[in-house]
């Protein structure tokens, strides 16, 4: 499963082997010693090789995905808000910042209305079954 995500993560993103091996020496600065090269990372997609832990590490970073993603133990579509919101990673939303203090508020919105969900009346059912969110703001 490894060889596979890999693959795809690297081909999703347009990336060649030799970029994905520039950059990870570019982000983490190994010696030379250990500097990752395209033929390494080509024999770990096909699975002639496997990387080690740290390895791996580096390219879970570098991908913005777990090292459970990885090895093929969960799907990346999958998030918990909560984690992400508490979590130390920076945050962003239609490209502005969130703050520390405002992502404790939005996870105390969240958690209180995802509680609060099971306690409200249901609504009555609209005929045709769908909601509209009308973002049309008049600030006048």
């Amino acid at each position: 499963m490894f060889p596979e995500r890999l693959r795809a993560l690297r081909r999703g993103q347009n990336i060649t082997l030799e970029k994905l091996a520039e950059g990870l020496n570019q982000q983490f600065k190994p010696d030379k010693e250990h500097e990752n090269t395209a033929s390494q990372i080509g024999n770990w997609e096909r699975g002639a090789r496997t990387p080690s832990f740290v390895e791996v590490r580096k390219l879970a970073e570098y991908f913005d995905v777990t090292m459970d993603y990885l090895a093929g133990k969960t799907e990346r579509d999958e998030y918990d808000l909560g984690r992400l919101f508490l979590s130390g990673k920076q945050l962003t939303f239609n490209e502005l910042n969130i703050s520390s203090q405002d992502r404790y508020e939005i996870y105390q919105l969240i958690n209180g209305y995802l509680h609060g969900k099971g306690q409200r009346k249901p609504t009555p059912s609209r005929k045709n079954h769908s909601e509209e969110l009308d973002l049309d703001l008049h600030l006048d």
